[in-house]
């Protein structure tokens, strides 16, 4: 180790310009220890040329031989762009954004106007029109209040005011706008003074802003009461959903120290299919037609992937393969799948009560859809000890049972379903936790969310079964990385293994398989 270091600060030392050769020591002294000395047999009469380090010290890629002095005219600017990128974020200074313009003063209008308009409505009349009824009443009482406050208006900000205000009164205020936009897929609203949507895989500041925190805690409330729910200091944390389908998360002080935080995450009004998602380049075609014969031969299958992957999306795509005529029952904590089935019936657990009774959980409603003669039981997510009640119904003849949870990866994902079964009151050892995954699952989809906002389906893999004490798995299909585009585009490529499927079986009961084999290899 100690000739091994001399050597290293020897070639250093030689590529800040100390020449290795007759030059750098005396005519017939032995060479020193910094000089490095080729380890490989060669011409000893072919001139030596300049090195930083000799053969034990290649060269990098992109160094093209080149003198050790000579920046690497490839590399350098990519470097420098690194570093020059690593300085501006550190350096950064960020501002908050302010809204202004139109909307700045279209609010401050309503600012004056709701609470004279509020003492010339009745709340319990106005809740049973619609907004278009609502609005054609309350025109010409916007009118009269404006005329009181002498302030004029154009038809256009006329009319904003208009939306502004039945939004507040019937809508969820502020959050009308983003709801209403479908290039939104999610909102963050962190107190009453900031908010954040994803448009296209990335964040940006809404520009909206809530009166005050009273404001925002109000909508919030409107919004679990729909559902039956309730968010207070009691109980300051509820998950509820949207008419539409769209899955909300609250959290109010003193759990949330900025004020009342909302998470909407917003889905797509029109159903999404697998055809979809590879017209998005979430697949390629082989792993389309894989899914889809997965999703009608009745595999269980299991979706992985990390918060945002879009595991839900890809959950309810697989479900437009399922047979019109069989019977799906789905679980949820709070109901956001929207299955593309006649026979559908959506259950969703309850919360406990004030004294911490009438909870029903998901493992609750796993044991009683077993009574229900469901054909195929699909859990929304799992994050406990239901999994084992899930496995239990795979394997009880509720073949093309799926579900959703959180996982990096196939492996990973296998090894979560282990620690959830065991943090459970089950008293089974791991084997034959293990035995069971491996008995009841088919196939491990997972899906990311990747740096550029594109989600891709990553890996598809098979669970063949146990050797030994572990679960042993193949990979038909995955996604490689390969570069990055001038634009910050992710380029990759989807690769099938060339294996012969494990689940051939399956397939052929339905007659799939030669379809089934052709696009696995």
């Amino acid at each position: 180790m100690r000739v091994a270091n001399v050597n290293y600060v020897g070639a250093v030392m030689s590529a800040f310009g100390r020449k290795n050769g007759p030059g750098g020591m005396k005519p017939g002294s032995r060479p020193q220890f910094g000089v490095a000395r080729p380890m490989k047999g060669g011409d000893s009469a072919k001139p030596s040329q300049p090195s930083s380090g000799g053969d034990q010290f290649p060269p990098l890629p992109g160094d093209g031989g080149g003198a050790p002095n000579t920046p690497d005219a490839g590399a350098q600017p990519r470097k420098s762009d690194a570093m020059t990128r690593l300085a501006d974020r550190a350096n950064a200074v960020h501002e908050t954004q302010e809204v202004g313009g139109f909307e700045a003063s279209v609010h401050k209008i309503k600012e004056q106007v709701l609470p004279r308009l509020l003492e010339r409505v009745d709340p319990e009349a106005a809740a049973t029109l619609t907004k278009e009824e609502l609005s054609e009443e309350f025109r010409p009482i916007i009118m009269e209040v404006l005329a009181e406050l002498k302030i004029t208006l154009n038809r256009r900000e006329q009319f904003a005011l208009e939306k502004v205000l039945i939004d507040e009164l019937l809508g969820f205020g502020p959050l009308e706008e983003l709801l209403n936009d479908p290039d939104v897929s999610d909102i963050m609203v962190n107190g009453p003074d900031q908010t954040y949507i994803e448009k296209k895989g990335k964040l940006v500041m809404a520009g909206i802003k809530f009166r005050d925190e009273q404001h925002l805690f109000q909508i919030a409330q409107r919004i679990v009461n729909q559902v039956g729910r309730r968010v207070d200091q009691t109980t300051p944390l509820a998950d509820a959903r949207l008419k539409d389908g769209s899955r909300v998360n609250v959290i109010v002080p003193p759990l949330s120290l900025r004020g009342t935080a909302i998470s909407i995450r917003k889905f797509s009004e029109k159903p999404i299919t697998l055809d979809n998602l590879k017209e998005w380049g979430s697949m390629n075609d082989k792993m389309c037609t894989a899914l889809k014969i997965a999703g009608a031969c009745r595999m269980n299958v299991v979706i992985s992937g990390g918060t945002g992957s879009g595991k839900t999306t890809m959950l309810n795509s697989l479900s437009k393969m399922i047979d019109p005529g069989e019977r799906v029952l789905t679980i949820e904590d709070a109901a956001e799948l929207r299955l593309q089935q006649p026979h559908w019936l959506p259950l969703e657990t309850r919360p406990p009560n004030l004294e911490g009774q009438g909870a029903i959980t998901i493992g609750d409603l796993v044991k009683n859809a077993l009574r229900m003669r469901p054909d195929r039981i699909i859990l929304g997510e799992i994050r406990g000890a239901e999994c084992f009640d899930l496995l239990a119904a795979m394997n009880t003849g509720h073949d093309g049972s799926m579900c959703t949870l959180h996982a990096n990866s196939p492996r990973e994902c296998l090894g979560r379903m282990e620690n959830m079964i065991l943090m459970g009151d089950i008293k089974i050892p791991k084997e034959a936790i293990s035995r069971q995954i491996a008995e009841s699952v088919d196939l491990i989809v997972q899906v990311k969310r990747l740096r550029d906002g594109s989600r891709r389906t990553t890996n598809v893999t098979e669970v063949i079964g146990m050797e030994g004490d572990v679960i042993v798995t193949q990979e038909l299909f995955k996604f490689e990385y390969l570069d990055e585009s001038e634009d910050g585009k992710i380029l990759g490529e989807f690769r099938s293994s060339g294996l012969r499927p494990y689940t051939l079986e399956k397939a052929r009961q339905f007659g799939f398989d030669q379809a089934y084999l052709e696009a696995c290899l």
